[in-house]
């Protein structure tokens, strides 16, 4: 267990999460265990726990017994109505755990919420000098580091982590990896620029200062070709998918070289690095910062 998972909890909290969650199914819950999820989820959107953490080799790794707690939440939770509008007249219905409503900000937290129909779950961490597009979405255990534009339609998955100044563009979807509770996370580092319509899921990991073109998807089981190195990446056993610090992404299309597909002419989609950021790279994206 991690100093960073641990420095804000009292000794043992961990063990207790991990205690509770092994409670077998079915079996009733001790009186406590709701202001254990409660504490956990005060934590989290303090900033003072992660579902991920990024080790001394810089090797991203769950916090499983985190992300078990936030299971344990859901458990713990009762069906409530929470519509907006009040009972019998509610224009907006929705119903959900009680333990994970949606959260309330003031001013003094420093975060731009621009009116128009966003959510942001309990048990996520938004920091100060965040912008967050309606609508848009931020799902429990993620983590959003300062000065990071969330735009319109934009997903931030239950345990992803998104780095500082970044710009998640309109309709970009990171996803999210809460069971199992072992699963790599998707990050997203310092200063990258995800594109419109992007996908990142399944473990990914985007290193600083990438970007993605609009319409980049990438999955665990994404090949990514590399013209400037003249490599393909790839996850392996044991091993993310990994976009290299500073590369530009693009979407493109590799053929079919055997078969029927090949016949036919056909081409599969596939992203590929053409350029490492540079001086030009950084002009095209400095834009960013009168945004914020």
């Amino acid at each position: 267990m991690s100093i960073a998972a641990t420095r804000a909890l009292a000794p043992g909290f961990s063990e207790g999460v991990i205690a509770l969650a092994d409670t077998p199914s079915g079996a009733a819950l001790p009186a406590e265990a709701e202001d254990v999820v409660e504490a956990l989820l005060g934590a989290l959107e303090r900033g003072e726990i992660r579902a991920a953490e990024r080790g001394h080799d810089g090797v991203w790794r769950a916090v499983t017994w985190v992300k078990r707690g936030i299971l344990l939440g859901f458990r713990v939770g009762r069906l409530v109505d929470m519509s907006v509008g009040g009972a019998g007249g509610a224009t907006l219905p929705f119903f959900d755990k009680h333990t994970y409503p949606l959260q309330s900000f003031a001013a003094e937290r420093g975060v731009r919420l621009v009116p128009g129909g966003s959510s942001v779950r309990r048990g996520a961490y938004i920091a100060s000098g965040v912008v967050c597009m309606p609508p848009m979405y931020v799902n429990v255990g993620a983590w959003v580091g300062s000065g990071t534009m969330v735009d319109s339609h934009a997903l931030v998955g239950s345990c992803a982590q998104i780095g500082e100044r970044v710009h998640l563009s309109a309709a970009a979807q990171i996803g999210g990896v809460l069971e199992p509770v072992n699963a790599s996370p998707v990050v997203v580092e310092d200063d990258v620029l995800v594109g419109g319509n992007c996908g990142v899921y399944e473990g990914t990991i985007v290193r600083a200062r990438a970007v993605l073109a609009a319409g980049v998807v990438l999955t665990r089981g994404t090949p990514v070709y590399d013209l400037v190195h003249e490599r393909i990446i790839r996850a392996e056993e044991g091993r993310l998918l990994e976009i290299p610090s500073g590369a530009v992404v693009v979407p493109g299309a590799r053929q079919v070289t055997r078969g029927w597909g090949a016949e036919q002419g056909i081409a599969l989609q596939t992203p590929v690095i053409v350029k490492y950021r540079d001086e030009r790279t950084d002009v095209a994206t400095a834009l960013e910062g009168w945004l914020r």
